[in-house]
């Protein structure tokens, strides 16, 4: 998901990037086409050849993205880790969530969870 947000959208540029076996990338494309966070778009007839690009679901994932990537780099610190930086500015990102409605950022204020009832 790192790299589609970044722009690619071809196999090979993937592969690339991740340095990871092609049978592991495809399973992993597929996993991410079919849970509809990735479309594949046929780009060639000859040869057949694909690109894969953000849908909606995969652009509105780019916030948890940057989530986890803060996590990560909070509490698994150590080694190469991703960094997002603000293209205008040149500043790291340093990604807060908050709650629409009351502004205030998640986890400091006491929640409620609602867990769906089952066999609904």
């Amino acid at each position: 998901m790192r790299d589609a947000h970044a722009g690619s959208t071809r196999f090979d540029a993937f592969r690339k990037s991740l340095g990871i076996a092609p049978t592991m990338l495809t399973s992993r494309l597929a996993a991410l086409t079919e849970e509809g966070l990735l479309e594949k778009r046929r780009y060639s007839e000859r040869p057949p050849r694909d690109e894969y690009v953000l849908t909606e679901a995969g652009q509105d994932f780019l916030p948890v993205l940057f989530a986890l990537g803060a996590w990560g780099r909070k509490h698994r610190a150590g080694g190469d880790v991703t960094q997002f930086f603000d293209e205008e500015t040149g500043t790291e990102i340093d990604p807060v969530t908050i709650d629409r409605v009351t502004g205030a950022p998640i986890g400091s204020r006491p929640i409620r969870i609602v867990m769906p009832k089952s066999g609904a």
